[in-house]
């Protein structure tokens, strides 16, 4: 119950094969009677994909949440930090490209406006990494934020070494725990093997 009462900003970007693990999880943060502010990418926010139509996630994001609306937009996103809405970030699934935003501070979507403005706050964000390049053109940036402060990650690993060898993705069932321990500001085993 560390989670409650608690103010997760939980953040989506367009990793979408993982979207029905992650919303799982977000489905069992909101039974720890956390109040979740709800965020997406421009990209997660208006894509329809293969694995779901984008107004249907939308959907099920706002009713888990018991949210009206969703943070979709660079503005909605800019007084998070300002107005202390949150206690802690999540992203979940994090994109290579946001990934590579976040280290270079790019902020130029919803979800990295999100990400700086909240940090502004020196709190917590976690990252739930799911990149098919994690092991090749992300690992710089990946490295980058594991050295930074404020930036925790959900354990990850190669998520399939045969026919996606440098991908990689978090293990989404250590996410509450992920959460709980950044809120202490302790980083459990980001690397599984």
């Amino acid at each position: 119950m560390k989670l409650e009462g608690k103010k997760i900003g939980f953040a989506f970007t367009g990793s979408f094969c993982t979207f029905k693990k992650v919303i799982e999880e977000l489905k069992k943060i909101k039974k720890e009677k956390a109040e979740i502010v709800p965020i997406m990418s421009f990209n997660s926010y208006n894509l329809d994909t293969k694995f779901g139509k984008a107004q249907e996630y939308i959907d099920e994001i706002k009713e888990i949440c018991d949210k009206e609306n969703i943070i979709h937009t660079i503005q909605g996103a800019e007084p998070i930090g300002p107005k202390k809405l949150t206690d802690i970030m999540v992203v979940a699934p994090c994109s290579g490209n946001t990934i590579a935003k976040l280290a270079n501070s790019i902020i130029d979507t919803p979800v990295t406006m999100a990400c700086k403005s909240h940090l502004r706050n020196n709190s917590p964000v976690v990252l739930a990494i799911s990149t098919n390049d994690g092991l090749s053109g992300s690992a710089e940036n990946i490295g980058k934020l594991l050295n930074r402060n404020n930036y925790f990650f959900v354990p990850f690993k190669q998520d399939n070494p045969i026919t996606k060898p440098r991908s990689i993705v978090a293990d989404f069932k250590y996410l509450i725990p992920t959460l709980e321990k950044a809120l202490d500001g302790e980083q459990i085993e980001p690397i599984l093997l």
